[in-house]
């Protein structure tokens, strides 16, 4: 095996594939990435057996063959050697030789044959997007995922598509994002829970322009771009039935509805979460008339006071929120100003958006939490 590339192009790869890496395993062919020359491509393989990345590059080859390398050595190479081109030899007993200018490596790689295959999801019926688009929608609930993991199920963004809807939903139980577009396509209905690494993964290699095509099995799942392929397990299980949570929306002049501007709002909740503990997460918000006053005391550090105008002209009431779970959903909304619905104390605030462009909406549920 004989191939010629240069240092960006490996570095690319090498990053596009380590996400999939396994860090922690019991089986070190796990720990390498499978490199493959063959028909003028230099192809990438990973897998921690519940997610893989296959990447595909444009390298001179020389001589085709297979190895298996550690992956972080390789990479810790490819990083440190100047930018130009590379030239990488394997020889007798899996000896990699990689040679950039006056510099000279020798790696020990492991047979192709002890590496775990991937599924393949040629020729079956995918779902063909912009990548601009899923990439602005995951964005919106990605972030309410849970990393809890006595919750399994909800370790992970649920994608349901039917009647050209696709609507994509992730929830930690304390907080709910779902956002719904229309899609020119009429496919059979699908209903999969994707897991959080494989999210995280999609959410870095998404561009703003291309297309991706996204493959279902019934325990797998696959998405297709650029020069990339993920190709994860499904979250097994079934997901809470979210929609019965969602309150449905009031009238446009609804008394309960907060206006007002995100920028000042955000940077009021920033500021008062400077004061929160691991003892005591919940700010304040007394809301009313026309005022929103945003504070937090916590013994031992001291006090803030926020006041804000706003249109609102429903009761007076207050209410402790999570800072950062507002935080969260602040900075995925579009428009200058929000509209924020509060009920009372004890019912959870609701965000919610028009998708005009993406011929959709967006909701976001966040419950109050009991201040101190």
């Amino acid at each position: 095996m004989k191939f010629k590339s240069a240092q960006n192009i490996l570095m690319s790869a090498i990053q596009t594939v380590e996400g999939a890496v396994a860090t922690k395993t019991t089986l070190p062919i796990l720990s390498n990435i499978l490199l493959e020359a063959h028909n003028g491509k230099l192809i990438f393989s990973s897998t921690d057996l519940d997610i893989g990345i296959i990447y595909t590059a444009d390298s001179e080859i020389i001589e085709d063959g297979t190895i298996t390398i550690p992956a972080k050595r390789f990479s810790d190479i490819v990083k440190e050697l100047p930018e130009g081109e590379i030239t990488v030899t394997v020889r007798k007993n899996y000896n990699m030789i990689i040679d950039c200018g006056s510099c000279s490596f020798r790696l020990i790689g492991l047979p192709k044959e002890e590496f775990p295959a991937i599924p393949k999801f040629s020729n079956k019926e995918c779902v063909v997007l912009e990548q601009q688009l899923l990439k602005k929608i995951l964005k919106k609930v990605s972030f309410a995922m849970s990393r809890d993991e006595t919750r399994y199920v909800l370790n992970g963004t649920l994608f349901y598509i039917k009647n050209k809807i696709l609507r994509l939903v992730a929830t930690d139980g304390r907080r709910l994002a779902l956002t719904e577009i229309k899609i020119p396509l009429n496919v059979d209905k699908k209903e999969a829970i994707i897991p959080i690494k494989t999210i995280n993964e999609l959410n870095k290699i998404l561009k703003d322009e291309g297309e991706v095509k996204i493959y279902f099995s019934d325990n797998q799942v696959a998405f297709e771009l650029n020069n990339t392929t993920i190709i994860s397990r499904l979250i097994e299980g079934e997901f809470p039935n979210y929609e019965q949570v969602i309150p449905k929306e009031k009238a446009k002049d609804d008394t309960a509805k907060i206006k007002i501007e995100k920028s000042k709002f955000l940077a009021a909740i920033k500021r008062a979460s400077l004061f929160t503990s691991p003892d005591s997460q919940s700010i304040k918000l007394d809301v009313f008339k026309n005022k929103l006053v945003i504070s937090k005391m916590t013994p031992d550090i001291g006090e803030v006071k926020d006041e804000i105008s706003m249109d609102y002209k429903g009761n007076e009431l207050t209410v402790g929120f999570n800072p950062y779970y507002i935080l969260d959903v602040l900075k995925n909304l579009q428009e200058e100003h929000v509209d924020f619905e509060l009920l009372n104390a004890e019912k959870p605030g609701v965000f919610r958006e028009n998708l005009v462009n993406e011929n959709g909406f967006y909701v976001y549920i966040v419950l109050p939490m009991q201040l101190a």
